[in-house]
């Protein structure tokens, strides 16, 4: 019997996926496995016996994922269970910001207790909100993932030109992507050619501030940067000067701060890119099935610490070993298997910086006696973090 703990109220289809042989517990003090979506376990004493946890959502900010790949906690997310939300809203507002729809709806509400001559001065006034169609503009996406190929394909559909900017591209993205959308090979091609900037990359050392005078001064004069991704990508201070002087013609942002809500030409929305219903459902689910198959089977798919990793399972026995990424390790784990005369059916190692998981099926039926002592001594083994025998 498993037991899952929730941090947060998590879609009932989500806990559904836990049914026979699992035990829903938020008061468990040593839970298997933990679901959350935005929880701060930082701080938090967390259970020897917790062998995973999954958040359901893409970040895990509020997740101490060092400390608990040290301890050898696998740590899942949920990338692209929210995609389409996040496409949706980044398409809405590419429009209504360029037809000045927000101002424009801000404006009307104004003219509450004008009476009849409302008609007469809406319009009067809407020419100050004359905005323009984003057909036959150019659409530069940087980051190509669930979200930005979802984003670029559409924006085909709307009939404008899509340039996409990632050198990281995976070979499933590359697949569904339309042939029409075109390779940026520099950052800076885009940043030339682009009428709107959406931006799909996670925040790293790399990519903060990524938005700055030197940035701005490649683009083209007015152009409209739309960030559903992080606020710290941006940096404000350049943001709200380029705007200031029509540099930047609108920052459409889902990370409103102070600074953004002084800003001349921003658009704040409260950070719901990913607030739907369904997203919502599609997170938890996605999480609790990542959860349920590492705990039942040792695969991990989606794990923001530990390697992916995955063996069909046949009811074999598996032993799963979490390590030190040193050479021979993989040597040691065999050799205690073969002095119990254990023949090896199936194997897997997958490395991740500093560490290493490796999967191993054993062909023979052993006794359930022999577990706790074959995982006592393969646990010994310089290096080793967690073994379990499934």
């Amino acid at each position: 019997m498993y037991t899952i703990k929730t941090l947060n109220n998590i879609a009932e289809c989500g806990l559904n996926v836990f049914k026979e042989n699992y035990k829903i517990d938020n008061d468990s003090k040593n839970p298997d496995g933990i679901l959350l979506r935005s929880f701060n376990m930082h701080g938090m004493e967390l259970d020897s016996n917790v062998k995973a946890i999954a958040r359901a959502g893409a970040g895990v900010n509020n997740i101490p994922v060092d400390a608990y790949t040290e301890r050898g906690v696998v740590v899942f997310n949920t990338p692209g269970a929210n995609a389409n939300a996040v496409k949706e809203l980044v398409l809405t507002s590419l429009m209504a910001s360029s037809r000045n729809l927000f101002a424009g709806v801000s404006w009307a509400k104004s003219l509450d207790g004008k009476g009849e001559e409302i008609p007469k001065l809406v319009e009067a006034g809407k020419k100050q909100f004359a905005g323009k169609e984003i057909k036959g503009k150019t659409l530069g996406i940087i980051g190509l993932g669930a979200i930005g190929a979802r984003v670029a394909n559409d924006a085909l559909d709307l009939d404008m030109d899509v340039i996409g900017f990632d050198p990281f591209i995976s070979v499933d993205t590359a697949w569904n992507l339309a042939r029409n959308v075109q390779r940026a090979m520099t950052i800076e091609q885009l940043f030339e050619n682009s009428d709107y900037i959406t931006v799909h990359v996670p925040l790293l050392d790399a990519t903060r501030g990524m938005f700055n005078e030197k940035a701005f001064s490649i683009m083209k004069d007015g152009v409209h940067i739309l960030n559903f991704s992080r606020g710290e990508l941006v940096n404000e201070k350049d943001m709200a000067a380029a705007l200031e002087s029509g540099k930047v013609g609108k920052y459409i942002t889902d990370f409103p701060n102070e600074a953004v809500l002084k800003m001349k030409n921003a658009v704040p929305i409260p950070h719901l890119g990913a607030s739907t219903k369904e997203s919502e459902e599609n997170c938890a689910i996605m999480a609790a099935q990542q959860v349920k198959e590492f705990l039942e089977t040792g695969n991990i798919r989606n794990s923001v610490n530990f390697p992916n990793a995955f063996i069909p399972y046949t009811g074999k026995r598996r032993v799963t070993v979490y390590h030190k990424n040193v050479p021979n390790m993989v040597g040691q784990i065999t050799n205690v298997l073969s002095n119990y005369s254990l023949n090896i059916a199936d194997m897997v190692n997958r490395s991740r910086g500093d560490h290493a998981y490796t999967m191993i099926d054993i062909d023979n039926k052993f006794n359930g006696d022999l577990t706790p002592t074959l995982e006592e001594e393969v646990g010994q083994i310089e290096g080793v973090v967690t073994v379990r025998i499934i």
